[in-house]
């Protein structure tokens, strides 16, 4: 089975019980900390199986760590606060992740965000991203962020 792309079925169910802040918490809040949470986004293989039913980081089918790439992927700059336009609330990291002087351990096509300081101990999968298949060797590779809108925002809630 192949990668493929969704928002993950319990980050839907988190969101629903507190277990993420994309940006700071008001204070009435059930959440005890006011700040947000910080992400990953890490890289999988193309022979991966990571979908909706993905529920936590897991380092099966991730790329290796080496050639630049370390466990967990890339920390995600999270400085866009979660918006809405019309019924439709979104958030999109504000700036693009990349890796340099990188040398893939082989063909990878998908992005895994993680929340690596969530509610749990564990980091709770919050979505997958798909791409065509790249194999990198000592280049850079950069995922470009969408703009952060209501209609092509990275994350969107309808």
């Amino acid at each position: 089975m192949a990668n493929s792309q969704s928002m993950c079925t319990q980050f839907k169910v988190d969101l629903l019980n507190g277990g993420h802040a994309f940006g700071a918490q008001p204070t009435n809040s059930v959440r005890t900390v006011t700040t947000k949470d910080t992400f990953n986004g890490a890289l999988y293989l193309v022979t991966a199986t990571i979908n909706a039913a993905t529920t936590v980081y897991s380092a099966t089918g991730e790329l290796a760590a080496t050639g630049g790439y370390t466990a967990k992927g890339a920390l995600i700059t999270n400085a866009n606060a979660p918006a809405a336009t019309g019924t439709t609330a979104f958030w999109t990291p504000s700036a693009s992740l990349q890796w340099t002087s990188f040398t893939s351990s082989g063909a990878f096509d998908a992005l895994l965000i993680i929340n690596n300081k969530s509610t749990n101990v564990t980091e709770l999968a919050v979505s997958v991203h798909t791409f065509g298949s790249q194999s990198v060797t000592a280049g850079t590779f950069t995922l470009t962020m969408p703009t952060n809108d209501a209609t092509t925002g990275l994350l969107r809630i309808a």
